[in-house]
């Protein structure tokens, strides 16, 4: 049986052509077609953008306009060929051996061209559960909330007074430091104190809140802004692959500064360490900073492994348009 490879895009409909023709002759010249579709690669797109459809049919290449006569001569011109081939019968079992397509292969292929979906599809679980866990206390299911909290106060501080809340009077209870005005401050809402104490800091995380103020998402303002962040430029990345990665210097200037400055000013400013005029951040700067956090490392990082993974899958690509031409 021949294989064939056909570079085509969603929308073309020169490609659904050649694939109707390719049908009607199966009978007569029976193949396998692999179909690649090349916005999945940004050197394919550059190589074939103008191009498609692109016909392999073993030795022979095919390019638009391609017409029915045309793909029927190449399909009998690479069969002859391969039966030439078999004919020789010179191939060692050390040849056969190497010119497989195994199942290995084929998990790093599909990696490589699936690992943006499969990272922005767990960032989009781990974001999301937090949430699941308020609407479960809001509709009295306790327990599977309450190990939703369990398993995120592992990564998270879980401060009340600095988490959000649903279902409630306020998004926010900030501590009465912050100076927000027009909002009820933690201790307000819930009675509990807002000092620096184990015992007051603890009672903060493992507070989730009721019917009145509403329930606590199981991560922090901070922490939901990051993931956000990192999830944005995900689902950005995922539509606009050519986007480039920014300069470290960048990252560091809008990325880690920022986040930096509002996190440690507060933490060295607040016992035990009070090295500066104690100061408590505020909902919005931690959104600001976190989600500029995220977001700016996401640009950083994912152009990066964007490029590992085209490599991965050119060499693959390569590998497997050897093979097919040899079968």
């Amino acid at each position: 049986m021949l294989n064939l490879i056909l570079y085509s895009k969603p929308g073309c409909h020169l490609c659904e052509q050649v694939k109707e023709y390719l049908r009607e002759l199966q009978a007569q010249y029976p193949h396998e077609l692999m179909e690649i579709d090349i916005e999945s690669d940004a050197q394919l797109h550059e190589r074939y953008a103008l191009e498609i459809p692109v016909l392999k049919v073993g030795p022979y290449t095919l390019k638009a306009p391609i017409r029915e006569e045309e793909i029927r001569i190449a399909l009998a011109a690479a069969s002859d060929h391969k039966k030439y081939l078999d004919n020789l019968g010179v191939e060692t079992d050390a040849y056969i051996k190497n010119r497989t397509w195994g199942l290995a292969d084929q998990i790093v292929y599909w990696v490589a061209q699936h690992y943006l979906e499969v990272i922005n599809g767990i960032v989009m679980l781990y974001v999301s559960l937090p949430f699941l866990a308020p609407v479960l206390m809001k509709v009295h299911l306790e327990p599977p909330a309450r190990l939703i909290y369990g398993l995120y106060s592992v990564v998270c501080h879980q401060l009340a007074y600095r988490s959000f809340f649903l279902f409630g009077e306020q998004l926010v209870y900030p501590r009465e430091a912050a100076g927000l005005e027009g909002l009820k401050s933690y201790s307000q809402a819930t009675g509990l104190p807002e000092g620096s104490s184990a015992e007051t800091i603890l009672r903060a995380r493992q507070f989730v809140g009721n019917e009145q103020v509403g329930y606590k998402v199981a991560l922090c303002q901070r922490d939901v802004a990051i993931y956000l962040g990192i999830l944005s430029f995900g689902l950005l990345f995922l539509f606009y692959r050519k986007i480039r990665s920014i300069p470290w210097f960048l990252w560091v200037l809008f990325g880690l500064v920022p986040i930096g400055l509002d996190g440690v000013t507060q933490i060295i400013s607040q016992p035990p360490l009070s090295l500066l005029p104690f100061r408590e951040s505020t909902p919005y700067l931690r959104v600001l900073t976190g989600f500029g956090f995220g977001f700016f490392t996401a640009w950083f990082g994912f152009p990066s492994v964007e490029e590992s993974m085209a490599e991965t899958r050119r060499t693959l690509h390569a590998k497997r348009m050897r093979l097919l031409s040899r079968a």
